[in-house]
């Protein structure tokens, strides 16, 4: 029997409507401003898919668009202006960034009010993927207090803050990475599993437990164009209980957290 499809796509539809509602109701129109720098294909994507639900929501939005050879004090100085622009609600800096910038300072730079992305450590609110995934399950009726969770990848922008909310939430999590010994033993013992590496593939049928939730947060290109996950889709779905596809999984669940936050925020 086929796992159930964790469909991200209805769930942010839905979610959208419901802020669609909340935006009519402020006496301002909140603006969220998206920073991307270079021409990275993946982010253009991404922030296409963030202006489109901005407009389905109505909340205006900015794109500031500068070259991969950006300066780190013309970043900084961006984001400056925008902390102070008051219509501005909510700002996000489009990763990954120029390895000639400096990530972590920027996400400290971004006013914490602002920072609807929660990368900056005084940010109130958590990072849009590891909403994403909550919102997830729990939409699906997948409880996670008091389960067996393993997270698969352990970075600042995904596995890491995934972790920590499954664990805020109640349940036993294990961070798994490139370094884990016997990756196969800790993935199998998962009610919950969340692969968030980058590795196409990496997760197969012989490391899924029988019934499990699985949640595959990765997003990789084929050498033909595709968009792929982490998990061996076709294979485990028909091993475990509940599985996201990539795409339509939790990718729009990030997007959906973001215009989250941006109402919260301007709700403020």
């Amino acid at each position: 029997m086929s796992a159930t499809i964790l469909d991200g796509k209805t769930i942010r539809e839905k979610i959208l409507d419901q802020l669609k509602i909340k935006v009519a109701k402020l006496d301002f129109k909140p603006t969220l401003a998206i920073i991307l720098i270079g021409e990275d294909p993946a982010s253009g994507v991404y922030v296409r898919e963030k202006e489109k639900a901005a407009a389905s929501i109505g909340i205006d939005f900015q794109l500031v668009k500068k070259p991969g050879n950006v300066k780190q004090n013309e970043l900084e100085e961006i984001i400056g202006n925008l902390n102070q622009d008051k219509k501005v609600k909510g700002i996000v800096v489009q990763k990954p960034l120029p390895a000639h910038i400096d990530d972590e300072k920027i996400d400290l730079l971004v006013a914490p009010e602002k920072d609807v992305d929660g990368l900056h450590p005084a940010s109130r609110f958590y990072p849009t993927t590891a909403q994403g995934v909550s919102r997830l399950l729990k939409e699906n009726d997948i409880f996670i207090s008091g389960k067996k969770a393993v997270v698969v990848g352990r970075s600042k922008l995904s596995g890491l803050p995934i972790a920590l909310l499954l664990l805020e939430e109640d349940a036993t999590v294990t961070i798994c990475h490139s370094k884990t010994a016997n990756l196969r033993e800790e993935t199998r013992q998962a009610d919950i599993l969340v692969s968030a590496t980058g590795v196409p593939n990496l997760i197969g049928t012989d490391m899924v437990k029988k019934g499990a939730a699985v949640v595959d947060v990765g997003t990789n290109r084929t050498r033909e164009g595709k968009l792929v996950g982490d998990v061996d889709f076709e294979n485990v779905k028909n091993v475990v209980g509940y599985i996201s596809p990539v795409p339509g999984g939790v990718g729009p669940m990030i997007v959906a957290g973001l215009m989250t936050n941006l109402v919260e925020a301007a709700e403020k």
